[in-house]
């Protein structure tokens, strides 16, 4: 198997605005490999279509824009729109760079690169879309546990779940996305904040550390439910009582520090 393939997220749509036929030959293949929806489109394109167009994220060439391309990304930065824009040109300046983060892109990467440094970038910015930082404090309701964003913890039938700071921030993270299966890398990303570094199981651990907490107080309820090879979600699904979960060995202490990869 592909060392790039394993733990991604699911598949998403993009497009591209490029003109560089062999930098499009390469990222077009592996697009295909990861079984992206894809488009290229032409510089002629309104920004009107693209922002109906059902998109996870746009790739946009700089000079396939020519002398209005800052016109061209404002007005479309401007539009209502549900994806992320990623910028990936030839040499650029820090005044170009801030110009455009401050227009409205999401993201900037400098030609040349490799086709996957890109798609990483991509899923990124996409994942951060998806999921953005919440910003009600009202209390999640999920089965018998209530997050309650403004005591930074969680309850079953009012007593707390004692979690640390890191388990509270997954909790909290999975009970926001509403049921949506959120890729490990995202949750990587918003947990400690930088790129998951490959082989890392940080965000197993602090899993298995959250469902040990739930089971205990909750159990008759089944909470965190793996998606193998792409995330976790939360969702309350009742389990018989001849199901619950038998009382668990303990396991060795554990720290927020992330693992080594």
């Amino acid at each position: 198997m592909d060392e790039y393939l394993s733990n991604r997220p699911l598949p998403l749509r993009i497009a591209v605005l490029d003109s560089d036929s062999g930098f499009l030959t390469v990222l077009v293949k592996r697009l295909e490999r990861l079984e992206c929806k894809h488009r290229v489109l032409d510089s002629s394109i309104p920004t009107g279509r693209i922002a109906s167009m059902r998109l996870d994220a746009l790739i946009v060439d700089f000079a396939s824009l020519g002398p209005e391309r800052w016109t061209w990304l404002e007005r479309l930065c401007q539009s209502p729109r549900g994806f992320s824009i990623v910028i990936c040109t030839g040499p650029s300046t820090v005044v170009e760079r801030v110009r455009a983060l401050r227009v409205g892109a999401d993201g900037w990467l400098s030609k040349p690169c490799h086709p996957e440094e890109l798609i990483a970038r991509v899923e990124t910015v996409v994942g951060r879309r998806r999921w953005p930082e919440p910003l009600s404090f009202e209390p999640i309701t999920v089965g018998e546990m209530e997050v309650r964003r403004d005591l930074y913890q969680a309850f079953v039938r009012e007593r707390s779940l004692c979690l640390t700071r890191r388990e509270y921030q997954l909790v909290d993270l999975l009970a926001r996305a509403g049921g949506e299966v959120i890729p490990r890398k995202i949750i990587y990303e918003r947990l400690w904040g930088f790129e998951m570094p490959r082989n890392d199981r940080s965000v197993d651990v602090f899993v298995h550390k959250l469902r040990r907490k739930l089971e205990c107080a909750s159990p008759q309820w089944r909470y965190v439910h793996t998606h193998f090879g792409i995330g976790y979600r939360l969702a309350a699904e009742p389990i018989e009582i001849e199901q619950a979960p038998r009382e668990l060995e303990p396991v060795a202490a554990l720290t927020d520090t992330p693992l080594a990869a």
